[in-house]
């Protein structure tokens, strides 16, 4: 009988540590793939997948070191799998980048994993271009002063214009200064608003009456907390009396110069859908003399008076773009001197009250529409009470782009200080069009009518005053306007003679 063949007992030992090795190289193998496929699919879990994969990677470590006689084939590859492990816990992969945006930004490590980018077009790489700036709509930059920003304008024309009263007939060329300016706050919160204009006159023909004006009026916004804005505001206003005004006297070579101070407070809350408003205004007035044809001087000191009103508002929000409201208001009135010259005692108080809505459609139509009640009594009971029903409305529409129509319509109670008159009530109602006729072209038309109401026992017949007036614009460059105006106005009256004023004038404006 031949010998059985001897074999060696190393000889099973490589052959099992061969098929570990192999074993330990495919599981490697699946595990990374099956890593990257759930890494993909499932970023939140990339972080167990790479933990089960250094515990597969430990486990067929620990398999391969079982003897040492299992040679040098599988000890390269389970330390280059431990090593790449490792390595995967320590840097993340690409997609786990894009889950947490660590590294380089979703969009960016999308466009890596993506091998068809999108090419960007000719038009992107170049700067865009902006919209042409209308040169009657560009803003001046103004001057920087500290936190403010100042815009200064000044206008210098000539003007010619004729006034017929009656029988008689005047003609006068003047030179005319308008200067208006405008300081604004650039701060974070709160804002501070100045806004003054004036003007001045100087015969250079003929005869008539120099109207100067000047008035600067400023508001200052608080941002509150829990929804709440207030307003400070503070003013000054000087104007020389009108002569077709009710109160100015007859026959006067220069009419009284006015001087109006006026301080006021308001605070606005906003309660859910409800808003509520509080104001005080106060207002003091004080006359000068009036100067006669022959020389002599008449005191209007007993003119002189300081007025406050309260005012409050309650509005309900329907929407951001309706608010219905109602609002109610008392005013108390006090002159300097408890009679007039007349004998007359003309303190007193003031009542009103109104419902209407406030309209916000943004560049379309915004303004607010009221109708209401309001009554004035006085102190002397020779002087009979005034009470009208009133319609107010301030709307600013915009039909179409470049066009924009303002209508203003104030109901009020104006007292005089005629001898036995208590006064008339005002119903005003005027109508400014804007539309740009070109880019640099813009045209301005205003109407108006003014009806003063007397009661019926007073000895005053009432007036009707008419105006028109009609303007153009030429924006020569951000800087420099050319301006022409022509206005007419009418006074007629059921007795006595009516009265009419043409004016027209051109010049140029310099803005900053």
């Amino acid at each position: 009988m031949g010998q059985p063949k001897q074999t060696s007992s190393v000889t099973p030992l490589r052959a099992m540590s061969c098929a570990v090795s192999f074993a330990v190289l495919g599981t490697l193998l699946l595990s990374q793939t099956a890593a990257f496929a759930q890494s993909t699919s499932q970023p939140a879990n990339s972080h167990s997948t790479a933990s089960q994969d250094n515990r597969a990677t430990n486990n067929a470590a620990s398999a391969a070191r079982f003897d040492d006689e299992t040679g040098d084939t599988a000890t390269p590859a389970a330390n280059g799998a431990t090593a790449n492990a490792d390595d995967a816990q320590q840097r993340p992969a690409i997609p786990d980048a894009q889950a947490g945006d660590d590294i380089t930004g979703s969009i960016l490590d999308e466009d890596i994993r993506r091998l068809n980018t999108r090419e960007a077009s000719i038009d992107e790489t170049l700067p865009r271009r902006r919209a042409a700036e209308s040169a009657s709509t560009a803003e001046t930059p103004g001057i920087p002063i500290g936190t403010f920003v100042l815009r200064p304008s000044v206008t210098q024309s000539i003007n010619t214009e004729t006034t017929k009263d009656g029988n008689t007939r005047q003609r006068r060329a003047f030179l005319e200064t308008d200067a208006a300016a405008t300081l604004t706050s650039d701060w974070g919160r709160h804002q501070l608003t100045v806004t003054s204009e004036g003007a001045w006159q100087r015969n250079i023909s003929g005869e008539g009456e120099e109207q100067p004006s000047f008035k600067v009026n400023g508001d200052l916004r608080l941002d509150l907390p829990d929804e709440t804005t207030a307003h400070l505001t503070a003013g000054y206003n000087f104007y020389r009396e009108d002569t077709d005004d009710p109160d100015a006297i007859a026959d006067a070579a220069q009419q009284s110069d006015v001087q109006e101070f006026s301080a006021g407070a308001s605070v606005q809350r906003d309660f859910g859908i409800l808003r509520g408003t509080t104001a005080l205004a106060l207002t003091r007035s004080i006359y000068s003399d009036a100067k006669l044809a022959n020389g002599t001087t008449i005191a209007l000191s007993d003119r002189n008076q300081t007025t406050g009103t309260l005012r409050g508002r309650v509005g309900y929000e329907l929407s951001p773009a309706l608010i219905p409201f109602i609002e109610a208001t008392i005013g108390r009135s006090v002159y300097d001197e408890t009679r007039d010259s007349a004998g007359y005692e003309r303190s007193g108080h003031s009542y009103g009250a109104k419902a209407g809505v406030e309209v916000d459609l943004g560049e379309k139509l915004k303004g607010e529409v009221g109708v209401g009640y309001e009554m004035a009594d006085f102190e002397d009971s020779r002087l009979s009470s005034i009470d009208t029903a009133t319609l107010d409305a301030s709307l600013l529409w915009s039909p179409i782009r470049g066009t924009d129509v303002n209508l203003d319509l104030q109901t009020s109670i104006q007292p005089s200080t005629t001898a036995g008159e208590s006064g008339y009530v005002s119903h005003a109602l005027t109508t400014t069009v804007t539309h740009q006729l070109r880019d640099n072209l813009v045209g301005t038309m205003i109407g108006g009518v003014i009806w003063r109401d007397y009661p019926t026992d007073s000895t005053i017949n009432d007036e009707l005053v008419y105006t028109a007036a009609t303007g153009l614009t030429w924006n020569i460059n951000r800087y420099l306007d050319l301006t022409s105006t022509l206005g007419y106005e009418l006074t007629t009256r059921k007795e006595g003679s009516d009265s009419q004023q043409w004016r027209a004038g051109v010049g140029l404006k310099l803005k900053r």
